[in-house]
């Protein structure tokens, strides 16, 4: 999840000349991400994390309880864990590490401070609603960013879809990193639903990863019907397996 924060953004950070409606979209993305960055403090969810190592043959699942405290700090109360001891160490506990190594990192932020915006047009989501597409790359190669694309909710300016490959691998034993992020808007509310990664391991070769997020609960006093944005890992998070 990120925590996201920067100024308006300069026309120029789109490739092409842009046109007001385009720059706008980008103003109320960041505005909207902005004025909701300190919404989850307080709020849960429960995950599913999912690996495998088909090279060894091995998987692993494991169900917790995640939670952000009011100062920001995530933890994980466990539910439970099936599976392949190497895929729980070596995998899933590299991940859940380095998502709260991450947490608040706005070097990593799809922000206009961090990355082009190219603007791609409007496309129907699953559910019916329309996004505006953005393909994304970033301003210098740096570890935690990538190059993609970025879905933004046609009615809020939330994120509803991310997609990308990491420009730079973040450990020694990674040769690539893949990753699809989905959330959902529910009550004004962007919600994360799913995280999908393919990393390639110089030691395991491929590795996969899938979360899965249900039954979140904002923190307590929120008004039901305000909006704000549920963080999630960033790619860097979901992916730092080796390092």
């Amino acid at each position: 999840m990120l925590l996201w924060g920067c100024a308006v953004p300069h026309p120029s950070i789109i490739h092409r000349p842009p046109s007001p409606e385009i720059v706008g979209i980008i103003d109320h993305y960041v505005e909207a991400v902005e004025s909701h960055e300190d919404a989850l403090r307080g709020a849960t969810m429960k995950v599913d994390i999912t690996a495998a190592i088909p090279k060894l043959k091995e998987h692993g699942t494991l169900r917790a309880l995640r939670k952000i405290s009011q100062i920001g700090q995530i933890t994980y109360q466990l539910l439970g864990f099936q599976g392949s001891d190497t895929v729980k160490n070596q995998v899933i506990a590299r991940y859940l590490k380095a998502e709260r190594k991450e947490q608040g990192n706005q070097k990593v932020d799809v922000l206009p401070s961090n990355y082009k915006f190219k603007y791609k047009g409007e496309k129907e989501r699953p559910d019916g609603g329309q996004a505006y597409v953005f393909d994304v790359s970033p301003w210098k190669k740096r570890e935690g960013l990538f190059k993609g694309q970025i879905w933004l909710d046609k009615e809020t300016y939330l994120p509803v879809f991310e997609k990308g490959k990491l420009v730079k691998s973040p450990g020694l034993f990674l040769k690539k990193v893949e990753f699809e992020r989905g959330y959902r808007i529910q009550n004004g509310i962007s919600v994360p639903e799913y995280l999908t990664s393919t990393i390639h391991v110089r030691l395991f070769g491929k590795v996969e990863l899938n979360v899965h997020y249900s039954d979140f609960q904002p923190q307590p006093g929120s008004p039901s019907g305000a909006a704000f944005t549920a963080q999630s890992p960033s790619p860097l998070s979901a992916h730092a397996i080796g390092k």
